[in-house]
């Protein structure tokens, strides 16, 4: 029957034109996540080279701060005197040891 067979050809060019919508709109999800997952993981490494810049910062920091301690420790009285583990220290020796 030539009616029927044209009914299904409509029907199969509108599943196929249904499909081809349902392949683009797949395919533009999958761009956007895509984009995304991108952008995240540029971010991602704009923060992992802001922290290992910081780290950089600490590191040299605390081995300014332990030679500032160390040569600090040469001169102390606090640190010279035994009697100072024993008893109070005294204000004076205290205060000559705080910065100024």
């Amino acid at each position: 029957n030539v009616f029927q067979s044209h009914e299904e050809d409509d029907r199969k060019v509108r599943r196929r034109e249904k499909n081809r919508v349902a392949a683009q709109r797949s395919r533009k999800k999958q761009t956007q996540k895509a984009d995304k997952l991108h952008e995240e993981y540029e971010s991602l490494e704009q923060e992992n080279t802001s922290l290992k810049r910081e780290i950089g910062k600490l590191t040299d920091e605390m081995k300014h701060l332990s030679e500032v301690l160390k040569d600090h420790e040469k001169i102390c009285p606090l640190l010279h005197c035994t009697m100072n583990f024993v008893t109070l220290p005294r204000p004076d020796a205290l205060t000559s040891c705080l910065p100024r």
